[in-house]
């Protein structure tokens, strides 16, 4: 029944535009299936696989599953409560574009979704014909493999083969930002949306390690933390930056020239900063970018759309004495609200926010 409803919505979607968008909407239900079709319970695979250290991590994942809904209040439900092996390293990739002379990304809409600012891809090579065509377009573009991502409830998500061996910490902040999609998700505003994931993955995470009392984990996270930190930094000053000089009135032959040494100028700052802290190295791929040409629009603006907001959202359960419930109650009705209205409501929140509650932009 479930296969007949996605091919039978395929079609109808189809018969509204091009057959390109047929084409799309056609490799997203069918990678949609194939990860459902491959997904079994988790305590099945842990009573048949032969991989010890597959097992032991999905037992952890069931704790991680288990304290998301008992003490952060996310969805009680069948969402990673499966396991699914996709012999793949990302799940979907991820399409950004902008302008060539701004960060404001391109936007895709989509029937459930609303319009989102990137495009998924279940083959690789498809998300980068489709990046190539915009940059023959003279768009900037960036391809980001992504681990996981939320159906927001309409089928049960499992655990993917693509992160359930990352380190514990990542692996649980994963289930929590996913899980944190089904309980707020507004059209149009992918900002908003992510932002409010990472806060709930954060404050999750924060929770989790409390309860677990390894001093190694802890360290994990607080290492990780510091790290993206340095790049968050990196990336945000960046974006400021790009910004002052797109809404100038200089040429656009001068904006060429300050994009370019602002993206020097970044590369230089990541090189320095790598020297004094090796694990940075991690985001040498991000670096590289699209072969190998560096951080562009693109990629600068992909990152404002996943934590732009993560301080705001912070300020708003802190003001909440982080009570959860009421921290998502009062998001909830907030994303009832006009997009102006709820990114005012969001900026004066940080504005009274004290420096306790709210950290450094990101």
């Amino acid at each position: 029944m479930q296969r007949r409803f996605i091919a039978a919505a395929v079609f109808l979607l189809a018969g509204c535009g091009a057959m390109e968008t047929a084409d799309y909407y056609f490799q997203g239900a069918s990678g949609q299936l194939d990860i459902l079709a491959k997904s079994r319970p988790i305590a099945e695979v842990i009573g048949d696989s032969p991989d010890d250290a597959l097992k032991q991590r999905l037992r952890k994942v069931q704790e991680i599953r288990a304290f998301a809904s008992r003490e952060l209040s996310l969805p009680d439900n069948a969402s990673y409560t499966r396991y699914a092996d996709l012999g793949r390293p990302f799940v979907v990739w991820n399409v950004f574009a902008t302008p060539e002379l701004s960060l404001e990304p391109r936007q895709w809409c989509f029937p459930i979704a609303g319009c989102v600012s990137y495009r998924g891809y279940f083959n690789e090579k498809d998300a980068r014909d489709e990046a190539a065509r915009l940059a023959a377009a003279g768009q900037d573009v960036w391809v980001s493999g992504v681990p996981a991502y939320s159906t927001l409830g309409y089928f049960d998500d499992p655990v993917l083969s693509t992160f359930v061996r990352w380190p514990e910490v990542e692996v649980a902040r994963m289930v929590f930002h996913e899980l944190a999609h089904q309980v707020v998700y507004v059209k149009d505003d992918t900002q908003f949306n992510e932002s409010f994931a990472a806060a709930v993955e954060d404050v999750g995470v924060r929770r989790w390690l409390e309860l677990q009392g390894n001093a190694q984990l802890d360290a994990q996270f607080e290492r990780n933390e510091r790290l993206r930190a340095v790049f968050r930094d990196l990336v945000r000053d960046t974006r400021a930056h790009l910004a002052e000089v797109y809404a100038s009135d200089m040429s656009d032959a001068g904006k060429r020239e300050r994009k370019r040494q602002a993206f020097a100028d970044m590369r230089a700052s990541y090189e320095r900063a790598k020297a004094g802290e090796p694990g940075l190295a991690g985001y040498d791929r991000w670096f590289a970018g699209i072969a190998n040409a560096g951080p562009n629009n693109a990629s600068v603006a992909s990152m404002g759309l996943y934590t732009g907001q993560i301080p705001a959202f912070k300020a708003l359960l802190a003001a909440e004495d982080g009570h959860l419930d009421r921290f998502y109650s009062r998001v909830k009705a907030l994303a009832q609200r006009p997009k102006s209205e709820r990114d005012a409501v969001l900026a004066e929140a940080l504005r009274l926010a004290t420096p306790a509650t709210a950290e450094a932009r990101p």
